[in-house]
């Protein structure tokens, strides 16, 4: 079965949608942050751990995956899902944005690209059919089209050109597609260029894929070309469809894309921050490394309902991460992925309570003055 999305309720006043989308038994609540585990892992917690939040969806990588352990091994394992024991919904990314970002160890044309592996130095050649083939045999429920992501600032015709080829690609990925049980989503680039961004969009489109991606995004860009980026492609893409904005993760700007329209989003950006001690609170950042916190018996968010700030003081965790002990850093992961759980849950309550407009317009502002720096 291919997934199925349904638009729930849509606020009548903005963009913004409450959906669920179906792939077989599992069922993925919309609006939702997806959990990065880019190596079969999100870093630091446990399957058991993400059930505990709620978590419906997470990410794994197909780039990183082939180049270790290697598919062979995945599936032996009978596929992802089985290799990691996790039994919820499952999306693998292409790993475009990752082969792309080894810049001069890299090779494109548009029969593929050939890169360096940066764990052995050893060069391979990566077409579209063969990513989407190795993706059906690690065999996530939702899977990307290689894509060609060109970088933050790119010239107009290098972008151009990259457009063109990402749909080239698109095409060849959906004619390779073998697995009925799997979603192939495409996506549209076109960097800070709108006209570009809804030549792409159009093009995919065209092509009927069950999802669509919006990437080439949070690369440094300003929030303010990003945001004018999604306001030229959301309104290109079918209603009916679910959209994934790709690498978005600071509570200010999933909050504007929900609005505008925006329903499943990835970010390496909580579980990363976490291991420097950063965390994401109700008032904003608190880097819990400080010496200020040494004696602080607070929990880390006192609005916070998190089995973290249930037990532990900011004192306590302050301590193990400045003494290296590994718990320091899976509870700092917990809370942050955990705060941005129940901040989606928080928009799709308002979306079903039709008070979308109301929480978005109490939210923003304080949302850009806490967390405006960061995507």
């Amino acid at each position: 079965m291919v997934a199925k999305f349904s638009v729930m309720r849509k606020c009548a006043q903005t963009g913004a949608r409450l959906g669920r989308l179906e792939t077989g038994p599992k069922t993925i609540k919309t609006p939702c942050f997806m959990p990065v585990g880019t190596q079969g892992t999100v870093k630091a917690v446990t399957v058991p751990e993400l059930q505990e939040m709620g978590t419906d969806l997470i990410l794994g990588n197909c780039y990183h995956l082939f180049l270790r352990p290697g598919v062979e091994i995945i599936a032996r394992h009978g596929g992802l899902h089985s290799f990691i024991n996790w039994p919820g919904a499952l999306l693998t990314d292409s790993g475009g944005f990752q082969i792309f970002s080894l810049g001069g160890l890299r090779k494109i044309d548009d029969n593929g690209v050939s890169f360096t592996s940066h764990i052995d130095g050893k060069i391979h050649f990566l077409t579209p059919e063969r990513v989407t083939r190795l993706q059906n045999i690690i065999g996530a429920d939702l899977a990307m089209v290689l894509d060609q992501c060109p970088p933050y600032p790119a010239e107009y015709n290098e972008v151009k050109t990259a457009v063109k080829r990402t749909a080239l690609w698109a095409r060849r990925c959906k004619q390779a597609h073998l697995r009925d049980d799997q979603a192939l989503f495409a996506i549209v680039q076109g960097g800070v260029y709108e006209d570009l961004r809804r030549q792409s969009a159009r093009q995919l489109v065209e092509m009927n894929f069950p999802g669509y991606a919006i990437g080439g995004l949070s690369v440094g860009e300003p929030k303010e070309l990003m945001y004018a980026a999604l306001d030229s492609t959301v309104p290109e893409l079918p209603e009916d469809k679910i959209r994934y904005l790709m690498g978005v993760g600071s509570p200010d700007a999933l909050l504007e894309a929900v609005r505008y329209g925006v329903d499943i989003f990835d970010s390496v950006l909580p579980t990363r921050i976490a291991r420097n001690g950063r965390v994401m609170t109700s008032r904003g950042y608190l880097s819990i490394r400080n010496s200020v916190y040494g004696a602080d018996l607070d929990p880390i968010d006192e609005d916070c309902s998190c089995q973290v700030c249930a037990n532990y003081s900011r004192a306590y965790i302050r301590h193990l991460l400045n003494a290296g002990e590994i718990l320091g850093l899976r509870l700092t992961t917990y809370h942050n992925l955990y705060y941005l759980d129940r901040f989606m849950r928080e928009i799709r309550a308002a979306l079903a309570a039709d008070r979308f407009k109301l929480y978005y317009k109490q939210m923003s502002p304080r949302l850009k003055q806490l967390y405006g720096g960061v995507k």
